[in-house]
């Protein structure tokens, strides 16, 4: 085996042969991918970390059937309590009950004035066929105009 005492050549372990790999680049050149990619991983963090907020984060308003009583074959009595982060305003909440077949039996929108955080709202709903359940459907400050104005739907 023979050694030379060149720079680069074989033999001598230091560096490599020149022109065989291509020139190199300095580190500053692989730097700006890290970044870049770093921004872009943290901006995706971001908009997730806003949409899972908006989607499971607190809702504005939250109503549940706190008691339900069964009255006859087609009547059915709920006590609702709303819990409402502006209790400034208006809202609605849609009540529903399920039948003994397990379907939705009957329907009603009730009309929550303002008042107070915590609100407690006693309705009757008839059924079509005979209930098992009263439950709150869901709750919104989107108050229909009928029921601003104190018109009442038929049926």
């Amino acid at each position: 085996m023979t050694s030379s005492s060149e720079p680069g050549s074989p033999g001598t372990g230091h560096g490599v042969p020149e022109g065989r790999y291509g020139r190199r680049g300095s580190g500053r050149d692989r730097r700006w991918p890290v970044w870049l990619g770093s921004a872009l991983v943290l901006a995706l963090g971001l908009v997730l970390a806003v949409a899972a907020y908006r989607n499971f984060g607190s809702a504005p308003i939250d109503g549940k059937a706190s008691q339900f009583d069964l009255r006859d074959d087609n009547t059915v009595h709920i006590t609702l309590e709303v819990r409402r982060d502006e209790p400034s305003r208006p809202a609605e909440c849609v009540v529903r009950s399920r039948g003994i077949s397990g379907k939705e039996a009957g329907r009603k929108e009730v009309y929550l004035p303002p008042g107070a955080t915590t609100t407690y709202v006693e309705t009757t709903l008839t059924t079509s066929e005979q209930p098992v359940t009263g439950e709150v459907f869901g709750c919104s400050y989107d108050v229909p105009k009928y029921l601003r104005e104190g018109a009442r739907p038929s049926g």
